[in-house]
């Protein structure tokens, strides 16, 4: 509601949402690899959607399978969605979850150490860019 400031200030994300080309199996996937579990299905007209939940880091993960898909792998290159990054709590914990990609088959970067911090690159079935990310003064 708005007050005499304005609107209410936000209170952080939501929700992330991705469009992917098998539901069940990106489901399974992020629920494996990463440690999600499902929230909800949602079975809508256009789009099948499972709400996956990160209890740990309270994120909330949406996959929809829109029926319109045609099938396409994702594309970075492509206005809308480059990658989406999960932050670690240090540095060392990069390296931990590289070992548990390897022992999943989950192909991925080594991690790099860079100016701005430390990242692990992996792919999702749709080859949604995803990150593994640290930084010392994370804000």
């Amino acid at each position: 509601m708005d007050g005499p400031q304005g609107p209410a200030p936000l209170m952080g994300f939501s929700h992330v949402s991705l469009s992917v080309r098998d539901r069940d199996r990106s489901e399974r996937w992020y629920c494996d690899v990463l440690g999600f579990e499902t929230f909800e299905h949602l079975d809508e007209g256009d789009y099948r959607e499972a709400i996956l939940l990160h209890r740990a880091s309270g994120t909330i993960l949406c996959v929809q399978q829109h029926h319109a898909n045609e099938g396409e792998e994702f594309d970075p290159r492509r206005t809308g969605g480059d990658h989406v990054a999960f932050r670690v709590g240090r540095r060392a914990d990069l390296g931990a979850w590289k070992r548990r990609l390897e022992d999943l088959g989950v192909t991925h970067s080594d991690v790099a150490d860079r100016e701005y911090g430390s990242v692990l690159c992996f792919k999702d079935p749709d080859r949604i860019q995803l990150e593994l990310f640290y930084r010392d003064d994370h804000p």
